[in-house]
């Protein structure tokens, strides 16, 4: 699906896909009514209304496929921003035990990195433009160097150096998992998928009810809400870190020091 719809509020994705959907639903109609004279209203009426269960079926469960893998995205992304933010916050705090000058520099890197993963690194994911190739964790790289360099001068800050050299291996790790995952989208094979199965449904049930105009608008009325709703669901949650529903960088905001203690 087109970025520019994705960035949409979700209200103005709401108005282009149902009014797509019901102008796609409106033709369908428009069409085999006029078709349904004469020889071919006989062939229309002869489509078993049996074939509509299986057809909806159908649809139901190319929908279902599609949303867990987009909702299974969406959560791996939350994840791995929640998971980011916390390793990062052990950090901030283990470093506390060390001297005002030696955490003052950790908390520098720290900031540093959230500030570029907030201002590059979010911007470019929402384009889907990061890439592990061209977005390194310098700052992240260079915590690790100034925290094993560090000279622990009791037993407090000898049993908070490792734990600040895990969580600065941990929090790399939790960064390329969110790159990655900015990469998922629904892809065109899938989106095309499903919009042919319910265009046929759609057709279907024009041709079973074609010889009640009422009732054919109806249904047709009924099931494109269904599309709809469908479509809009799986387009919002598409995108992990894309449009108005999307993972934000809040957590990281949280562990900012801004050089001072938490």
């Amino acid at each position: 699906m087109s970025d520019w719809l994705l960035n949409l509020p979700v209200l103005w994705i709401a108005v282009v896909v149902f009014a797509a959907t019901y102008l796609l639903a409106a033709i369908v109609y428009l069409v085999v009514t006029s078709l349904a004279v004469d020889d071919r209203a006989r062939a229309f009426k002869a489509v078993s209304p049996g074939m509509l269960p299986p057809l909806g079926i159908l649809f139901a469960l190319l929908v279902g496929f599609i949303a867990v893998e987009v909702w299974n995205n969406f959560d791996k992304a939350k994840l791995a921003v929640a998971s980011e933010a916390s390793a990062l916050r052990a950090v901030v705090l283990l470093a506390g035990t060390f001297p005002d000058e030696q955490k003052i520099r950790i908390y520098a890197l720290i900031d540093r990195h959230i500030d570029e993963a907030m201002n590059k690194e979010w911007p470019a994911m929402a384009q889907q433009q990061a890439t592990l190739s061209t977005l390194r964790a310098n700052a992240l790289i260079e915590a690790l160097h100034e925290v094993l360099t560090l000279k622990p001068a009791d037993d407090r800050q000898r049993i908070a150096q490792p734990e600040m050299v895990k969580a600065l291996e941990s929090a790399p790790d939790a960064r390329r998992q969110r790159i990655i995952v900015s990469q998922s989208a629904v892809g065109k094979v899938k989106w095309a998928g499903i919009l042919l199965q319910g265009l046929c449904t759609l057709i279907a049930i024009a041709m079973v009810h074609s010889d009640n105009r009422l009732t054919s608008a109806i249904a047709l009325t009924l099931f494109a809400t269904g599309i709809a709703l469908s479509l809009l669901l799986i387009a919002a949650y598409s995108r992990p870190f894309t449009g108005e529903i999307s993972v934000k960088p809040d957590l990281l905001k949280q562990v900012i020091t801004n050089g001072a203690a938490p």
